[in-house]
């Protein structure tokens, strides 16, 4: 089995830790280590088993050891570039259901019951919480977070660090700008600009995401 360290700390990656239980029963995947966090405080606790092992100050160690890395939360992380994308992992749920024409990109989590469609497909770091759909030909770009029951119909283009929030839906063929962030329940019916905070059904501009508070943990 491989060595693998979740990036993050919390509800997330604690569920994460549990998903890996799943692969491996499957199939002998993975060593989990344990955890690395942003809080130095975290150092030495335990999250559903496992310790921190360190902070982002100590990734360069365990590079050099050729472990593997998975991220709970991307917008939690540094920006893009902190780490080699060589060492990047996906790990999907054993219970959600993936096209063998979809493509996921490095570092992808995806939980149970999640659906995603003929020929979709995934950058880096998405985050996509139970029971997602993500229909044919979606393109998530990287670091996308899909909160639970988020809807996407066909030929979606959600463009990268945007945050969908829960049971979200967004009607077919629109493209949701860089950066937005989708509030809970809304129902998007046309394309939305980058940096939008979208909310309501029909969904209608809030404000600008760069003004506003970040997205809920």
């Amino acid at each position: 089995m491989k060595n693998l360290v979740i990036l993050g700390s919390g509800v997330h990656a604690a569920e994460m830790a549990e998903i890996v239980e799943r692969i491996n029963r499957q199939r002998k995947t993975w060593n989990l280590l344990g955890f690395i966090s942003r809080n130095p405080a975290d150092v030495g606790r335990k999250f559903n088993g496992k310790p921190v092992l360190g902070t982002f100050d100590h990734l360069t160690r365990w590079m050099r050891e050729k472990v593997f890395f998975t991220a709970s939360n991307c917008n939690k992380l540094p920006q893009a570039g902190f780490i080699d994308r060589k060492y990047l992992v996906s790990l999907v749920d054993p219970g959600a259901f993936v096209s063998k024409t979809a493509v996921l990109g490095k570092g992808c989590v995806v939980y149970p019951g999640c659906f995603i469609g003929l020929q979709a497909k995934l950058g880096d770091m998405v985050f996509m919480l139970a029971n997602c759909i993500v229909n044919h030909d979606v393109v998530l770009e990287d670091r996308v977070i899909v909160t639970s029951g988020v809807a996407l119909a066909g030929h979606v283009h959600v463009e990268e660090n945007c945050y969908l929030g829960q049971a979200c839906t967004v009607r077919e063929g629109l493209r949701i700008g860089r950066g937005s962030l989708i509030g809970m329940g809304a129902v998007v019916v046309k394309d939305v600009p980058a940096g939008s905070v979208m909310t309501g059904n029909p969904a209608k501009k809030l404000r600008n995401q760069n003004t506003s508070k970040a997205p809920p943990k």
